[in-house]
């Protein structure tokens, strides 16, 4: 099996929130990882905008260290395309189109999609992808 995972729920395994502990246990069930290009900028954005000093620098050190496990999907102008035709049919915001569309493009029987985001958990289960959430 293998897991896509967007940016919502791979913060949660950094940064204490409300369902982190779920969201870790979902990330360790699964060996196979897979995100989006765009994933490494949004998790580091929100890492430095909710951590600062030694709290910042670890997670930032795990984050990069859990990001060697995960298979990177390359956002491509095909896949640019599709979170464009994503975004105008769903109304999904352009960060969670491109989750969508990059999750669409490796979508095959067996491959979940983890997020904690409700409204994009909505748009993805519309697109017919498996959604796995707490």
């Amino acid at each position: 099996m293998s897991t896509y995972v967007d940016s919502s729920a791979l913060l949660k395994r950094y940064v204490e929130e409300a369902d982190s502990g779920a969201a870790d246990a979902l990330l360790r069930a699964d060996p196979e990882m897979l995100t989006a290009r765009h994933t490494i900028v949004e998790v580091r954005r929100n890492l430095a905008r909710l951590l600062s000093g030694r709290d910042l620098a670890i997670a930032r050190g795990a984050f990069s260290d859990d990001l060697r496990s995960f298979s990177i999907i390359e956002l491509d102008e095909a896949t640019c395309e599709s979170a464009a035709a994503i975004s105008e049919t769903t109304g999904v915001r352009t960060l969670d189109a491109l989750h969508l569309a990059a999750a669409q493009r490796i979508s095959a029987p067996g491959v979940t999609f983890l997020t904690f985001d409700l409204r994009q958990a909505q748009a993805a289960r519309a697109l017919g992808l498996t959604v796995v959430t707490a």
